[in-house]
């Protein structure tokens, strides 16, 4: 059994969907971001970046105690080998997955959580910003609408690259890109959104988050909790 500690955000949307293409036997336990439930001591004792998710295998490979991971790369990694499925075994094609999946981690994600913040949350419109990462983000488009123009998948088959990407492409409109302008993203953002383990990994997001879909920030608090952090909160 896997304990998988998720809020409804694209870094959660990725572990859902493996889990749901794999049938892992799986528990989530909710960690309501909004509320400060990430800074609670037992979610540190897994996640020590504060961040979601995290999960902790209590039947790992091979056997011996549970083991507990965060950074949801790192899961995704992780499910993969555990499972034998979504990552090539030959070479090439293992480190082909592999290195889209750290370029979502390093490029796609960060960008767009900053194109998210800096246009549809910060109360200060700092146009700089806003153009820096919207810009950012038209650029990541580009590079892969580029790489599907010849393949289906980012890696030939569907894989955890395609897991790790697709949560932040969802959001395209909250991000100021129009997916038109991507003929090759759009079609395998249609794909996946069809796949049946997609399907029932966002209707469980809003089983466990019924304002899934709604402004996330409503509070001056909440705000404070999700912007206001630093060392602080990890002593």
């Amino acid at each position: 059994m896997i304990d998988l500690h998720y809020w409804t955000t694209p870094n959660g949307h990725k572990i859902t969907m493996f889990l749901e293409e794999t049938a892992l036997k799986y528990k989530i336990f909710p960690v309501n971001i909004v509320k400060g439930d990430q800074f609670k001591p037992e979610f540190l004792a897994i996640a020590p970046n504060n961040r979601i998710p995290a999960l902790v295998d209590h039947e790992p490979k091979g056997g011996g105690k549970p083991i507990s991971i965060f950074e949801s790369g790192a899961m995704l990694l992780y499910l993969a080998e555990k499972t034998g499925q979504f990552l090539p075994a030959d070479l090439q094609g293992r480190y082909d997955v592999i290195q889209w999946t750290f370029w979502q981690m390093g490029g796609l994600g960060p960008m767009a959580g900053q194109n998210h913040h800096f246009r549809n949350y910060a109360q200060d419109k700092i146009p700089y910003a806003i153009d820096r990462y919207v810009n950012e983000t038209n650029r990541l488009y580009g590079v892969l609408n580029k790489r599907l123009s010849d393949r289906e998948f980012i890696g030939g088959q569907y894989s955890i690259a395609d897991m790790a990407c697709y949560p932040w492409v969802v959001p395209y409109k909250n991000q100021g890109q129009d997916i038109d302008q991507f003929p090759h993203l759009k079609r395998w953002l249609a794909t996946i959104g069809d796949r049946p383990a997609t399907v029932r990994a966002y209707a469980l997001a809003k089983e466990v988050n019924p304002n899934y879909g709604q402004p996330v920030i409503r509070t001056e608090e909440e705000r404070k909790l999700l912007f206001g952090q630093t060392a602080a909160v990890v002593k």
